[in-house]
C-alpha cells in the first residue's frame, strides 16, 4: 500500500521534475557565470531548494551583498512556506512530527500545488515523499548538470527556457480549476492584486507574491463564509415559515 502511493507521489511529480529541468539548468548555468563552483552551486540547490530565492541570491552575491541580507531576503521569499504547510498539515494523514519535518522540507510552490489538490480527503504520508522526492531530485541534479554543459547550449534553447516554468505553473493550476470555482476566484483575484503591486512596484516580487497570497485567500473565504451565513439564514426562514 505503501510502495503504492509511493510510486503514485512520483508519478503526480513528474510534470514537476520535468518543468524543473531547464529551470535547475539555468540555475547551474548563471551559478557558473556568477563565479560559484559545481560543488557550490549544487549545495545550494541541495540545502536552500527555493527557485526564486537562489536566482535572487545570484545577483546579490555577484554585487557582493551582505550574507546576512541574502539570507533575510530567502526567508521573506519563502515565509509563504509556512502558510502552505500549515494548510498542508490538515490535509496529510497524521504521522510522527519528524516525518512530517522531512518531507515539508521538500514543499514547493508546485509540490503544494499537486499535493493540495488531490481529490482524496486525506493525502498519505508516502504520497508527499513520492512528490517531493522526485521535484528535489530533479532541482539538484539539473543544477550540475547545467553547471557543466549549460554553457553549451544553444541561445534558441536558452530564451525558451525563460518560459518554462510559467507553462509548468498553467499546466498544473488548469486542471484543478475545473468545476471548482473557489480556485477559479483564488488565482483570479491574486492575479489581479499581483499585477497591481507588478505595475506600481509599491512592493517587490516576494512581498507582492506573499500579500497576494494571503489577500486572495481571506478575501475568498470571507465571501464564502458570508455567502454560507446568508444560505444558512434562508433555510432558517424557511423552517420558520
Amino acid at each position: 500500500m505503501l510502495k503504492n502511493q509511493f510510486q503514485a507521489g512520483l508519478k503526480a511529480g513528474t510534470s514537476i521534475a520535468i518543468g524543473y529541468f531547464p529551470v535547475a539548468l539555468t540555475f547551474g548555468l548563471l551559478a557558473k557565470t556568477t563565479g560559484l563552483s559545481l560543488i557550490e552551486a549544487t549545495a545550494m540547490s541541495l540545502f536552500v531548494y527555493a527557485g526564486a530565492a537562489q536566482y535572487i541570491s545570484l545577483s546579490m552575491l555577484k554585487i557582493g551583498v551582505d550574507p546576512v541580507l541574502i539570507v533575510m531576503n530567502t526567508f521573506i521569499v519563502n515565509i509563504r512556506h509556512f502558510l502552505m504547510t500549515a494548510s498542508l498539515n490538515e490535509k496529510m494523514h497524521r504521522s510522527p512530527k519528524w516525518v512530517k519535518a522531512i518531507y515539508s522540507f521538500g514543499i514547493t510552490d508546485e509540490s503544494f500545488s499537486v499535493i493540495a489538490t488531490q481529490k482524496e480527503e486525506k493525502v498519505s504520508t508516502a504520497f508527499a515523499f513520492g512528490v517531493s522526492i522526485i521535484a528535489y531530485g530533479s532541482w539538484v541534479i539539473f543544477t550540475a548538470v547545467g553547471h557543466v554543459i549549460g554553457a553549451n547550449l544553444p541561445a534558441f534553447l536558452k530564451a525558451a527556457m525563460s518560459i518554462a516554468l510559467y507553462a509548468m505553473f498553467v499546466g498544473l493550476l488548469v486542471p484543478s480549476m475545473k468545476g471548482n470555482r473557489k480556485v477559479v476566484m483564488l488565482a483570479g483575484i491574486a492575479a489581479v492584486i499581483h499585477c497591481f503591486f507588478y505595475f506600481t512596484q509599491l512592493l517587490s516580487t516576494g512581498w507582492a507574491i506573499l500579500v497576494s497570497t494571503l489577500a486572495s485567500a481571506v478575501l475568498v473565504e470571507m465571501f464564502y463564509a458570508r455567502r454560507g451565513k446568508a444560505v444558512a439564514g434562508l433555510y432558517q426562514g424557511k423552517e420558520v415559515e
